[in-house]
């Protein structure tokens, strides 16, 4: 593969941004729900002028909620998987460092959304619902094989590094400990997507090139499943606005903010990992023509 990762530069970058749960936000943390906590390309609530700007900044930040609590979602089959993968050569080497570390931040990760759900709570006001259980929704994940699952991952991984980078980064409206809580999860993801590459890579040279296309088939029937799970998501999302708002949307009201919001979640959640250069890059090696084959999927998914 053209790339320059390894074991070695991951985990000493690791090392070097790691950072404690108290330093990114305490337990007893506030936010400020007077700004925003996703950017307009994440969110997509700016544009839904049926709603007043209030109930959109609401919705806006019920979908901040929902969004960490996908993340935490997808981090409860991200860690058993690594794990996985590092005690087939538990030798003690780098490699097996690497991986540890990785997975150690994955739990790290899975505390802090755990946190930050705690805290948002106590301050929004009215309850906000996400889908799961959580262990249901890894075990069926975790029931496809291994290249297919980390090719989701290392989708999951690379979407991360492009929200933050080219949505989060310089948007200065947003709510402070939110968006901090975002770099710091972004800058231990950065090592987690080079990881995974190479896991990718490890994986899909134990396969013939069959097995590999009928891996990168898998992997498509997993993001169609998991755009079912985002819609139900968005179910949750609206009625928590309503909760908020305390009054029920109307018929048109709902149309319309149903629409936009089911097109930005698949955006963010799949047409964003999908699309993004360096996840098809790594397609492409292990299976010429794979990039094509995702992009091609990834259409429905982009707004």
């Amino acid at each position: 593969m053209a790339h320059a990762y390894s074991y070695e530069t991951a985990l000493a970058a690791s090392e070097r941004v790691s950072f404690r749960l108290d330093d990114v936000l305490d337990e007893a943390a506030d936010f400020d729900f007077a700004k925003p906590f996703l950017p307009e390309a994440l969110a997509g609530t700016q544009q839904l002028t049926v709603l007043p700007p209030g109930e959109r900044l609401l919705l806006n930040q019920v979908r901040g909620h929902s969004y960490l609590c996908l993340f935490g979602l997808v981090e409860e089959f991200i860690l058993p998987f690594v794990l996985d993968h590092a005690r087939a050569d538990l030798s003690g080497d780098v490699r097996t460092r690497a991986l540890l570390t990785f997975a150690t931040e994955e739990a790290k990760h899975i505390q802090l959304f755990e946190r930050f759900r705690a805290c948002f709570a106590r301050g929004f006001g009215t309850p906000c619902e996400a889908i799961g259980p959580a262990a249901a929704i890894a075990q069926a994940v975790l029931s496809h094989g291994p290249l297919s699952v980390s090719l989701l991952i290392l989708h999951i991984e690379w979407m991360t590094q492009r929200h933050y980078v080219e949505s989060v980064r310089d948007e200065q409206s947003l709510e402070p400990r939110f968006k901090s809580l975002l770099k710091h999860h972004w800058l231990e993801e950065a090592q987690h997507s080079k990881l995974d590459t190479l896991m990718v890579e490890q994986l899909a040279s134990q396969l013939s090139p069959r097995e590999i296309r009928a891996a990168l088939e898998e992997y498509v029937a997993i993001g169609v499943q998991l755009s079912d799970l985002l819609d139900n998501q968005l179910d949750l999302d609206l009625a928590s606005l309503e909760r908020a708002t305390g009054r029920p949307l109307s018929k048109q009201e709902r149309a319309g903010v149903h629409d936009v919001q089911r097109r930005s979640l698949r955006w963010t959640f799949l047409g964003s990992g999908m699309t993004h250069p360096n996840f098809l890059t790594t397609v492409d090696a292990i299976t010429p023509g794979g990039a094509a084959r995702v992009r091609a999927v990834a259409t429905q998914f982009c707004v």
